[in-house]
Formats: structure tokens, sequence, C-alpha cells
């Protein structure tokens, strides 16, 4: 859910090294997604357990970073309790986990959609030992589904896009505004949960402009911030063969970013320098993608309680799913609503542009919207990496 790490190379350019390095052989370095770290995205198939079968469908929900922070509990019969895996937070950028607690419902809503369509209606029971306090989340669980036969249950047309639904960061087409009709679906698809959403086109090209700016500042600050930078780069995968150990966080996998990598030219240990190339080039190839950004759309809640973070989450797996169908791809732009010092301009700004004023209302989602060519999915780790008792 959150906005990722740009495909472009990510590395700190260390003197006329690079310039050495880039004459070398790329041999073992190749740029293709390895088959194991999305295998996931070809759905369960023939799984016997029904649960197991809806998980396949949920573990594709979008989540911050990729972190997929899902645990899962199946030792009673029938029955799913979803916890929050507290070893797969972000601190800086995430500091209250209002992100997480989102990914959660992105994960409860596409299994209530699976659900559905085997004939079965999912019993969400949020929190049922009590919600987690406003700082941060605990052991207790987020969720206990019950899944119960029910051929009234209609099946939801949002299940033929969960397979085909990509977060997607490159550049949009800007010559293509997104119809009405597709705003239409996309809201229309929130309706279950009490939120409002809105959204922004070329019709509106001051507004459009406020957009960019709130984003692109937002990002600038999240580049330039050594302690946020670090948290992403805690969770970066670089090159095939992390990418398929791991098959979570942000994925790099251009030949030339392992070969520095290989080489000690990307030291992940340490932050860029504001003006380093890494952050420079960053910065650029973001406000390029904003540049081109022909749509944003955005969901505000009634208050920021743990209930509300969650079932703001399921609206959004189910806008996202909704622009799908449309194909449109859709970005979540983040960085503006997090609660870190250093991003107080950008939040401020972003509240006053939606009119959410503080504390009554939150701004749960705002996300770039547009046609763009299609992208790879993200890795995933399996089901089977999510269940901690069965």
């Amino acid at each position: 859910m959150k906005m990722q790490m740009q495909r472009r190379s990510f590395i700190r350019v260390v003197g006329g090294g690079v310039v050495m390095a880039a004459t070398l052989p790329l041999a073992g370095c190749s740029a293709a997604m390895p088959p194991e770290a999305i295998a996931a995205w070809k759905g369960p198939g023939e799984e016997a357990d029904l649960r197991r079968w809806v998980l396949g469908y949920a573990i594709l929900a979008p989540h911050s970073h990729n972190l997929q922070s899902w645990s899962v509990d199946l030792a009673t019969p029938d029955e799913i309790l979803l916890r929050c895996d507290l070893t797969r937070l972000l601190p800086e950028t995430d500091p209250f986990s209002r992100q997480i607690m989102m990914s959660q419902g992105t994960f409860l809503e596409l299994l209530d959609i699976a659900a559905r369509e085997r004939g079965y209606r999912a019993e969400i029971q949020l929190f049922p030992e009590g919600a987690f306090g406003p700082d941060k989340p605990d052991g207790r669980p987020v969720a206990r589904i019950r899944l119960q036969a029910d051929a009234s249950q209609p099946k939801d047309p949002l299940f033929a896009q969960i397979l085909r639904r990509h977060t997607n960061r490159n550049a949009y087409d800007p010559a293509r505004a997104v119809p009405a009709a597709a705003w239409a679906a996309m809201l229309d698809a929130a309706r279950p949960h009490a939120l409002r959403l809105g959204h922004v086109g070329p019709d509106q090209p001051q507004a459009l402009l406020q957009h960019r700016a709130i984003a692109a500042e937002a990002w600038r600050i999240e580049m330039v911030t050594p302690r946020t930078m670090l948290e992403s780069y805690k969770v970066l995968r670089v090159g095939a063969a992390e990418v398929a150990l791991h098959r979570d966080g942000l994925t790099l996998l251009d030949p030339k970013v392992v070969l520095f990598e290989r080489l000690g030219l990307f030291d992940r240990s340490k932050a860029p320098a504001a003006d380093d190339y890494a952050v420079r080039s960053q910065i650029a190839d973001f406000n390029a993608s904003l540049a081109s950004t022909p749509g944003f759309l955005w969901m505000v809640s009634e208050g920021n309680d743990r209930v509300t973070q969650v079932n703001a989450g399921r609206a959004y797996a189910r806008v996202q799913l909704a622009a799908t169908a449309h194909g449109l791809a859709m970005h979540p732009m983040q960085q503006a609503l997090q609660e870190y010092p250093e991003q107080a301009g950008p939040y401020a700004d972003i509240r006053r542009l939606l009119a959410a004023p503080q504390p009554s209302t939150t701004v749960q989602m705002w996300a770039r919207v547009g046609y763009a060519e299609p992208v790879s999915p993200a890795p995933r780790r399996g089901v089977a990496a999510h269940v901690v008792r069965a």
C-alpha cells in the first residue's frame, strides 16, 4: 500500500567505481522476477481446506512496504484467527501503525470476497479480545473469522480482479483522463464502509497541481530523512536471490544495481546524503511520475480508531479492485499521511486541501490513478509462511 522504492537504479555513486563497474559483465544478474516469488499469484488451485483456499487470495492484498504482516492461526476447526506479525511493522514512517491496520483490512476484504465465491459467508469479528491502543499493535487478535455455508450469499464481481490487481508506481498516461464511469465504480465499491471519497482530474487543473506539489514535497522529505530511508533499506531486496529468499519487501532487480551491490558500491547500512545521486535521481523520477498523473483519489474517515483503520483498508481493497476492472492503475501516496514529525507540513497541507480537519477526521488513503503499462506482481510469501498453528 505505501509508496515503495522506484524501479530506477538506487545506488550510492562512489567516485569512478561506477564507471569501472559498468564495464564488467553482468553474469548472474538477471532482471527477471524469480518464479517462486510470484507463484502465489496463480491462485490457490485445488486446495482441500476452504480456509487455506480463501487465504490463498487474502495474501494477495496490498500491504505497506509489501511487509505482509499477516499471521494466521488455524488451530480451531472452521476458524481463522488473524493476528498482526509484530516483527513486520514500520515504526519510523508509520509510528502508530495506522497503515499496518489498513493492511490487515485489505487482507480481510479479499478473504471475504473469496469466501463468497465458494458460497460461504465470512463472519468477521474485529478485535475479539479488545482493540489495540493508539500507540502500537500487540499480541491480541485483529479478527476472528468463521466461514459459514450460505447459499444466499451473492458472489462479488470484484473476485475476478484479485489475481490482476497490482500496485503500479510507474509513469501514467497523462493524455488519458479517468472516465466518469470508472470514478463512479470506485466510489460505489467503497459504499459498504462509512468513508468520504473524493477525486480530482484534469478538469480541475489548479487542484491537480496542488495534489502533485504536496506529494512531491512529502516524498522529498522521506528521501532526505535518514531514519525513514534506512527503514526502507531494511526491507529492500536486491537481486533475484534475495527476492526469492524473502518474497516480501521492496524489490530491485536491475542488473546494474545487483552488480554494484556485489562490488560493495551500494551500502544499505547508511542513508545517502541529501545531495547524493541516489536521492536526487529518485526525487526526479518521482516528480516525473507525478507530472504524468491524471487523477488522485482520497478516502476520509470520521475518527481514527483501530476498527475505522481496518475498515478503511477493506474499502481501499475494493476501490483498487474496481479500478483494476476498468483497466486503471493505482498507487498510494502515503508519505503526506504519515504521522512522523518531519512530515508535519505536507500532513497539514493535504488535510487542508481535502477539508479533513483534526481531530475529527483522518485522511486514510490518497492515491494516484490513471492508465499505465502493466507491471509484474509483487513477491508473496505463500500461505504456509503465514500460518503459525494449523
